[in-house]
C-alpha cells in the first residue's frame, strides 16, 4: 500500500506489544497476540476542537494535542496490556471505564508534577538556603538552576527506565513506530523493506517534546518569576514556594503549547540546517527511548498504519470531509472495529 499524499498529520505511539497510529479522524491500535496474529483495532477519532474552534490556535491547539494524546495512550496502553496478555480462547481485551482512565491520567499527572516541578523547586531551595551566595526565589539564577535539576532528573529517569527489560520491546515498537512513519512522508510503499532502512528518531516524536518542554519552562520561569513578582504567596518559607510549584504547574499548560509550536516549526523545516541543528538535542535524547526494531515489530507498526490510512481513504470516498463521530453509522461506518491478521 502506498502513502496517499493527502494524509499530512500521522502520529503515534508505542504500545506493549504494539503501536497505536493517529490519522486526522482515526486511531488504530495494532497487537502482536501471543499466536502471533496481529490483531487491530481502529476507530474514528473527533477531537474537541472539531467542536471549539478557537483551540485550533496556536498554542492552545499543543495543549489540546497533549491531554487528547495522554487519554489516547492510556487507553491504548490498556488495550495493548490486555491483548498481549491474553491466550487465543480468551477475550481479546477489555476496554477501560471513563472513571479508570480519569484515575490513571490523574496519578501519571500527579506523579509526573511531582517528580519535575516540585521536586527540583524545593531541592533548590534548599541549596540557595544552605549556601551563602544569597540566592533567592527573586533571582533569575533561581529557576535556572532548578531547570538544570528538572533536566538532570528527566535524563536520569529516561536512562533508568531504558535499562528495564520490558521497557526495551516497546522502544523497539517506537523504533518501528518512527520508521513506519518515515516511509509513509517518503511517499513510499508501506513495507517492511522501505520502513527498515529509516532513521528510528524522529523530530516530532513526544521525547523531544518533553525534553524542550523543559528548556522553554527554564527560560519562561526564569523571566516571568523574578520579574512579574511570581515569588511572593505568603509569608511562610515553605506556603510561598508550595505556591510558587502550583503556579508553574498551572505555567506547563502554556509552556506545552510553546513546545509543541517548536518542535511544529522544526520538523517543517528539517531541510533547513539551522532547524536540523535546533532539533540535534532532541534527536539525541530519543537514542535513549528507541531501539531498531525486529521486522515482525515493523510489520505490527505497519499494519496500524496502514489500517488508519484505509479507514481515511474509506471515508473520503464517502464524501464526508466532516463528519461527527456518532453519524458514522448513516455512512455505513461503524464506531470502531477490531480485525485479525492473518485472517
Amino acid at each position: 500500500m502506498k502513502a496517499p499524499a493527502q494524509f499530512t498529520s500521522i502520529g503515534g505511539q508505542a504500545v506493549i506489544e504494539g503501536v497505536m497510529m493517529r490519522s486526522p479522524r482515526f486511531i488504530a491500535v495494532a497487537v502482536r497476540k501471543p499466536n502471533q496474529r496481529i490483531l487491530i483495532r481502529n476507530k474514528p477519532f473527533q477531537g474537541i476542537a472539531h467542536r471549539y474552534p478557537i483551540l485550533k490556535k496556536p498554542v492552545l491547539r499543543g495543549v489540546v494535542m497533549l491531554l487528547e494524546s495522554m487519554i489516547q495512550g492510556v487507553e491504548a496502553l490498556s488495550f495493548s496490556a490486555n491483548v498481549a496478555a491474553v491466550e487465543e480462547e480468551q477475550s481479546d481485551g477489555e476496554e477501560l471505564s471513563t472513571w479508570a482512565i480519569v484515575v490513571s491520567i490523574g496519578t501519571a499527572f500527579v506523579f509526573g508534577m511531582g517528580l519535575f516541578v516540585a521536586l527540583p523547586h524545593f531541592l533548590t531551595a534548599v541549596l540557595a538556603s544552605s549556601s551563602d551566595s544569597g540566592v533567592t526565589a527573586n533571582s533569575p539564577l533561581f529557576h535556572l538552576v532548578d531547570g538544570l535539576l528538572k533536566m538532570a532528573i528527566l535524563l536520569a529517569y529516561v536512562y533508568l527506565i531504558a535499562l528495564m527489560k520490558d521497557i526495551h520491546r516497546v522502544f523497539q515498537y517506537h523504533g518501528a513506530e518512527h520508521k513506519s512513519i518515515y516511509a509513509f512522508e517518503a511517499g513510499e510503499e508501506l513495507t517492511v523493506e522501505n520502513a527498515r532502512k529509516h532513521s528510528p528518531l524522529h523530530p516530532r516524536c513526544g521525547t523531544s517534546f518533553l525534553l524542550f518542554l523543559v528548556l522553554i519552562s527554564i527560560v519562561v520561569f526564569s523571566i516571568l518569576f523574578p520579574f512579574l513578582g511570581l515569588t511572593k504567596f505568603s509569608e511562610q518559607p515553605f506556603l510561598n514556594h508550595a505556591g510558587m510549584v502550583l503556579a508553574k504547574i498551572g505555567l506547563m499548560f502554556p509552556v506545552a503549547g510553546l513546545s509543541y509550536e517548536f518542535i511544529k516549526l522544526c520538523a517543517c523545516h528539517m531541510d533547513k540546517p539551522f532547524f536540523r541543528a535546533i532539533i540535534w538535542p532532541g534527536m539525541v535524547l530519543q537514542r535513549l527511548t528507541t531501539r531498531d526494531p525486529s521486522d515482525d515489530q515493523l510489520e505490527v507498526a505497519l499494519a496500524s498504519l496502514r489500517q488508519v490510512l484505509r479507514a481515511e481513504k474509506e471515508l473520503d470516498k464517502k464524501g464526508a470531509a466532516e463528519f461527527e463521530v456518532d453519524g458514522l453509522a448513516e455512512l455505513g461506518l461503524v464506531a470502531a472495529s477490531v480485525s485479525e491478521f492473518p485472517e
